[in-house]
């Protein structure tokens, strides 16, 4: 099956997208919470690489990157958790990072190792449109999609990114970094409108969504909506207490039910 064909399919029931990130607090936890959004009904997980500079991520990410490189998570450590996971799990596995992480480490082993892995796709948010060049030819080799991000002020260059997205489109919802947000006012249609003229591919949403209430609304517009500051959060609050792999699942279930 071809990546594209794999991916709409994933989106053809609104999908839930849902980010952690890796190390936090520890490896091994990190594996249980993604095993338990899964179960949930996530379709998507977004592993988050843990950077000590995380130019997009808000307080909340921001600290939980933190948390992870305390407790001496590695790129390597990653890969093997994500290798350990297939097969356990339904939800495909998206690698969210930098460019730092990805140049220091090596592109080509970088998406060598996501291929060996199960990783289907990598969102790289401080690589722009027009520096993608650095990416494509070694993501294709590998079979791993490269996943544009369009904001709102995207305007003119909504077009040029929407016509050579692939997997699918990350839609940012606001202005600003990532974190919960209790209203949402960008005028979300028209931008899906306008990258329904050059493209078929799945669009999702993210950054600032935390509700039920907040997926269904958003979710009539757009393929698929994605959670991060609210589900690191909840990790952050319960990762001691031994029913957090149960807390998440049952967060997965809502906001997979309200789309």
């Amino acid at each position: 099956m071809s990546n594209q064909k794999m991916w709409n399919e994933v989106f053809a029931n609104k999908a839930f997208i849902a980010y952690v990130t890796a190390g936090d607090p520890n490896i091994e936890k990190t594996a249980e919470y993604i095993k338990a959004l899964s179960a949930g009904g996530a379709d998507i997980i977004e592993i988050g690489i843990p950077f000590s500079d995380p130019v997009a991520e808000g307080p909340v990410i921001e600290a939980a990157s933190a948390r992870a490189l305390a407790s001496h998570t590695t790129t390597d450590k990653i890969f093997a958790m994500c290798k350990e996971l297939v097969g356990q799990i339904t939800a495909k596995l998206v690698i969210m990072t930098y460019m730092n992480p990805i140049y220091v480490y090596g592109k080509e082993k970088f998406m060598a190792n996501c291929e060996a892995v199960g990783i289907k796709g990598i969102i790289v948010p401080d690589v722009p449109f027009e520096e993608k060049h650095e990416l494509v030819e070694v993501c294709k080799a590998h079979n791993v999609s490269l996943i544009s991000l369009i904001a709102p002020t995207s305007e003119e260059r909504i077009a040029k990114i929407a016509k050579e997205a692939e997997g699918f489109i990350y839609l940012v919802s606001s202005l600003g970094v990532t974190g919960v947000r209790k209203e949402i006012n960008t005028d979300i249609a028209s931008i899906v409108d306008r990258i329904r003229k050059y493209t078929d591919v799945p669009v999702a949403i993210g950054f600032g969504i935390a509700t039920p209430e907040q997926a269904k609304e958003l979710g009539k517009s757009v393929n698929g909506v994605i959670v991060g500051s609210a589900i690191v959060d909840k990790i952050a609050k319960h990762s001691q207490e031994a029913n957090c792999p149960e807390l998440l699942e049952a967060y997965a279930a809502e906001m997979k039910a309200a789309l």
